[in-house]
């Protein structure tokens, strides 16, 4: 071939290259945000909330194809602390922290509704909408930020199971803790995941500013496929950890006290 045709050829496939590397680069520092709310419904209206969720993933669905959120989950708590507090936990995924903060204001929310219920008058949207509200109380609500994850190419789907763990890192031992994550136990996570014994995991740390006091820093996710991976995964030992790593666990969780643990199924999921 003529080398100058055959440099010619080459010019169009480096840019390719090229073009393929800064997406892949842009998509791993793509910053991830999560609100979290745990939600408390009263015994009498849980019926009635089931049908709630399913208007609120057409709500949702609106939101993400109109780009104001990255995704949304819905919850089912099915162990935690005090399941008299909340039954359900809400995520809405934002890639930016102001849109995060934000939030979608009654309005946007209602004219969602209206495009996910076409049928429906703006009389009749208002009185969905407002009902549906009325049903609920919402606890507790974390803002957080992703700092570090697995890499995985897991898929949430209805039925995968997680435990969300809420954890304080203990005075003076923020960075160490942070570290211990990302550093001792991220690894371990990985190898599970690879064995098949858990589908992804990630770190979360609030991403308002905390005062001493405050009940909880940070939030861990560990997602399964289903209770027979959970299962699988509570009876694994790690018989070939040595001394070393064993020490670094230890001083891992030595770091931090861990708050709570809520054992929740995806019921509805918006991608």
């Amino acid at each position: 071939m003529n080398p100058k045709i055959n440099h010619i050829m080459k010019k169009p496939i480096l840019l390719l290259l090229a073009c393929m590397i800064l997406a892949f680069t842009a998509e791993a520092q793509k910053e991830r945000f999560m609100v979290l709310e745990f939600v408390k419904v009263e015994s009498d209206q849980l019926f009635d909330y089931i049908e709630f969720k399913d208007l609120m993933e057409k709500v949702y669905r609106q939101a993400r194809n109109d780009n104001q959120i990255a995704g949304w989950d819905f919850w089912t708590l099915q162990s935690g602390a005090d399941q008299s507090d909340f039954q359900y936990i809400m995520i809405t995924h934002y890639d930016d922290p102001v849109k995060m903060m934000s939030g979608m204001d009654e309005t946007k929310m209602i004219e969602y509704t209206k495009i996910a219920y076409p049928h429906l008058n703006e009389a009749q949207v208002v009185k969905l909408f407002e009902n549906s509200l009325s049903m609920r109380e919402m606890p507790m609500r974390l803002y957080m930020k992703e700092i570090v994850c697995t890499e995985d190419n897991f898929q949430m789907k209805p039925g995968s199971l997680a435990s969300f763990d809420l954890m304080k890192a203990r005075e003076g031992n923020f960075t160490a803790y942070e570290k211990a994550e990302e550093e001792v136990f991220k690894p371990i996570h990985e190898k599970r995941i690879e064995q098949g014994l858990m589908g992804h995991w990630s770190l979360l740390r609030t991403a308002l500013p905390l005062g001493t006091e405050a009940k909880s820093t940070h939030l861990t996710m560990n997602v399964y496929k289903d209770y027979m991976q959970f299962f699988n995964a509570q009876a694994y030992e790690d018989m070939e950890q040595s001394d070393a790593q064993r020490r670094a666990v230890n001083e891992g969780l030595n770091s931090r006290d861990q708050k709570w643990v809520y054992l929740a199924t995806l019921e509805n999921v918006v991608r």
